[in-house]
This record gives C-alpha cells, structure tokens and sequence, in this order.
C-alpha cells in the first residue's frame, strides 16, 4: 500500500539528490528542553482550565442557573463547557494556517494570553442571583474565546515539539504535552478540591456557592504570567526555519508550498479523515476519563464530589506517569500497533469498568476509573506526534489545526453533554461506554488506512538528529533506510564542481 493516494498528495519524482550530513538539523538539547516547557505550560492552563469547570459543574449550575429545575440547569451548564469546543475548528482554520505563515512561536504567544485572560474573567462573572439568566451570556462569550485559543493552542503546541523533536524520539517529546495536560487537569481537580475543604471549613456548607467557585478562576491569572514569561524566551522551530528559508527557491511541489484552508481539504482530506477517526477515538475516552466521570460518578453512582475529585487527581497523576512511557514504545514499535492497543483497550475494559463504578465502594471506583483511563493513556501518548506526521511543514500547523479541532470539537468536547443526555434519553447508565467503544472501533478501521510514521523524517522536512555522529550514520545508511525519501525534503542544491576541479 503506497504511503498517499496519488491523486491526492502530489510529491516530487524521484531525484538523484542524496542526502548530506549537512542536510541534518541537530538539535541544540537546551533549547529543545525550553521549547518543551514553553509549549507544555499551555497545555498545562488549558486542562487546568477543564478541570475546575468539569469538577465544579454542579456548583456552576447552583451559581449561574439558579432558579431553573436541577436537571436542566445542568444540561445548561455542560452546554457551556461544550460551545467552547463549538468555535475550536474556527480557532484552528484562523490561527493553523497563520502559524504556517508568521510562525509558531508568535501564534502561541497569543493563544496564551488571551486563554489566561478569558479563564480569569469567568472568574470575576456575577452569579443568576445577582443579574438572572442574562449572565449566561457573558459565560459562553468567554467560554468560545476559550475555545478560539484552544484551537491553535495544543495543534500549534504539538506542531511546534514534533518539528523540535529528534525524528528517533519525536513521541516521546511530543507525549509529555499530554502528560502536561492530565498534570494540568490533576492541578484543577486538586485545587477545586483543597478549595472546597478551605473554605467549608473556615466559612460552612455555603462557601463555594458564595464566592469560593471564583478561586480556581482567578489563580489562572498568576499561571497566565508565568506561561506568557516563559514563551517569550522560546526558540522558533528549526524545520518551519528551515522550510521558510528554501520555500522561495524551490516551491514548485505542493508539499513544500503554504496552502490554504480550502487546498489543505483538497490536497490532504484523507490524512484529515484517518486523522478525525483517531481523534474521536481518543477524545470521546480522554473526555469521559476527565469531564464526565465527576458529573456520572456524582449524579448516577452517588459518590460525593470530594471522594471523585482525589480518586481522579490520583489516576491522573498515574496517566501523566503512563503516556510517556507508551509513547517511547511507539518510536521504537510504531504508532499503529500502539493504536490497536488503545482501540481494543476500550472495547475490551469499558463495560467491566462501568460496572464495577456501580459497586459504589472506593476501592471499584479507583479500580474502574484505571481501567477507563489505561485505553485514554494509550491514545494521549500518540496524538501530538501522529497528527504532526500526517502533514507537511508547510502547511503542518494548518492541516493540524483543522483535523485535530474538527475532531475534538465534534466528538471531544460534546462528551460530557451528549453522554449525559444519552443516559436521560435511554435510561441506560452504560450509554457514555457504548458511546466510546463505538469510536474506538471506527479509529480501527481509520488504522487500515494509516501510513506508519514513527522515527521518520517529518514530511517536508529534513531528517533532526540529536548529534552529529547521528547525522553521519543517517547518510551513510541512506541507500537502505526505507525511512529516507529525499522527494519528500527541501534539500538545498548540491555544490557545483568547476571543470578545472572536475578534469583534475
């Protein structure tokens, strides 16, 4: 099976052209750790940001819907959490193809700002009892421009660390945005859940409700600052560097030329469906794990918010642990078989761990709550390296942008709401696993169709070592590394010999 369909993804003939140590970028390991912590601080607030909204839902719902009925208050309620993910393919259609153009580094200097600025605003919102309803709109307003930055945020993050990344270890590198990320949500569970012990204690039953909700809102403003000083200090890629530098030269293929939204759909729209099928997969499992099952856990089991906010900081902190060590295993084994694993992880380990969550002791709710989130680990691990080597780096950030936002948009973020009313309409409490099994076996037939990537040379860009000596044993290898296609780099044109220097 070819890598692309030919009528899909033009590449370049064949060339004689061989690749030269000096092709290799070798990366300055300083600023690959900087890059890594720069991108990952965003991915940090923006699952922070999640996690209090996910583990204050109830609350939200008292707060901003008092007067409505339980029940659709807090309907109401997720629907705030999933317009975000509405305007998100909006914010990665803008903000992708932008950072193909201006850079990386400048795009997610934005999206943190104004991420931060949004998160901290809900915080100082007044309540329904204050002004009525009309503060929902205020609310969702925040809640899209959330969504807007979200949507160049992780695709412009992980595009930005796969280009950074040596090719070798592209997952590994790429996996700790994720682990950044369940950090981030453990920190929102754990303040959410430090707050609520503070201030019952010092105020009664009632503080959360009167006022101490805007705490974790408000502590995304010091994080904001923090995450905005330290983007300032990082490095732009050196392949989007490197791609800008030749692209004028020689921009005649497809791959190597900046494209528009509308020619990234036409030129790569299967890479964005087996890119779709696969991110569904994994955000309809990583959402359940971290936005629904405090709403479930609480409304359909009867566990109290304090006993499933520590249970699911603890099995967040054991993901964060577990992502990166599959994500190593992808570089070596390679990203399909690790994406079997995670499909046929949930189709296998849902309905056992719904069941067990049923028991209603602890000890089945940190046993399910693994079994829920070993699948979601699996498929974390993968995302920001597999996304990033469906496209090229011309239009690697567009082409991200749009796949991954359109996916988690649709069937990541909509989670928490369409499972809840999955379970109102039907009456059946394992609707939200039927819900994720259905995706996982979609991403396995999207498999079929996936070329394998891992340890490759980005599309469109040429091969990032980690040292010189790598670089050397790279081109004198070439000629039978199935992993070494020159049709698909920019390769700077080969030094002309004199004739005098020829005839000698």
């Amino acid at each position: 099976m070819s890598e692309y369909p030919s009528t899909q993804l033009p590449t370049a003939p064949k060339t004689s052209r061989r690749l030269r140590t000096e092709d290799c970028i070798v990366v300055d390991k300083r600023d690959l750790r900087k890059a890594q912590i720069g991108a990952g601080v965003g991915n940090f607030i923006e699952w922070y940001d999640i996690g209090i909204y996910g583990y204050l839902a109830l609350t939200m719902t008292s707060v901003f819907t008092e007067g409505m009925d339980q029940r659709t208050g807090l309907l109401v309620t997720l629907l705030g959490f999933a317009v975000s993910f509405i305007v998100r393919p909006l914010g990665g259609m803008v903000l992708g193809p932008l950072g193909d153009r201006i850079g990386r580094r400048k795009v997610l200097f934005f999206t943190m700002a104004l991420m931060a600025s949004a998160t901290t605003i809900i915080g100082m919102l007044p309540t329904a009892g204050q002004v009525g309803l009309w503060v929902l709109v205020p609310m969702y307003l925040l809640k899209m421009l959330q969504g807007f930055s979200t949507g160049g945020e992780y695709s412009g993050a992980a595009t930005y660390v796969a280009e950074f990344s040596p090719d070798r270890h592209r997952g590994f590198w790429t996996a700790l945005l994720n682990t950044g990320s369940q950090l981030g949500f453990a920190a929102g569970a754990a303040v959410v859940a430090v707050t609520t012990m503070i201030t019952t204690s010092v105020w009664g039953e009632t503080a959360m409700l009167d006022g101490g909700w805007r705490i974790p809102f408000l502590l995304a403003l010091p994080l904001g600052l923090l995450a905005i000083s330290l983007r300032k200090r990082i490095p732009e890629s050196p392949s989007f560097e490197a791609a800008q530098e030749k692209a004028d030269v020689e921009n005649t293929n497809p791959i190597f030329v900046r494209q528009n939204l509308a020619n990234i759909v036409r030129l790569y729209w299967p890479q964005i469906l087996v890119g779709i099928a696969l991110i569904a997969a994994d955000g309809t499992s990583s959402y359940t794990v971290t936005s629904y099952m405090p709403t479930y856990l609480e409304t359909q089991v009867g566990m109290a918010t304090v006993y499933t906010a520590v249970a699911t900081v603890v099995i967040l902190l054991l993901q964060a642990l577990i992502v990166p060590v599959v994500a190593r295993w992808s570089d070596r084994i390679g990203r399909r078989p690790v994406y079997a694993v995670a499909a046929v992880g949930n189709l296998v380990l849902l309905l056992p761990a719904f069941a067990l969550m049923h028991v209603g002791e602890v000890w089945s709710l940190y046993l399910a709550l693994f079994m829920v989130s070993l699948p979601s680990a699996f498929f974390l691990a993968l995302t920001g390296a597999a996304m990033s080597e469906l496209f090229p780096t011309a239009s690697r950030y567009g082409g991200v942008g749009l796949t991954h936002n359109l996916a988690i948009s649709l069937f990541g973020g909509t989670t928490p709401l369409v499972s809840q009313i999955l379970v109102e309409v039907t009456g059946n409490s394992y609707a939200p696993a039927f819900y994720v099994m259905f995706f996982s076996a979609v991403a396995l037939l999207a498999l079929l169709k996936m070329r394998e990537s891992a340890a490759r040379p980005l599309l469109g860009s040429v091969p990032v070592v980690a040292s010189h000596e790598e670089a050397a044993a790279l081109v004198d290898g070439q000629d039978t590394d199935e992993r070494i296609d020159t049709s698909t780099m920019l390769l700077a044109p080969a030094p002309t010999v004199s004739a005098s220097h020829a005839s000698a």
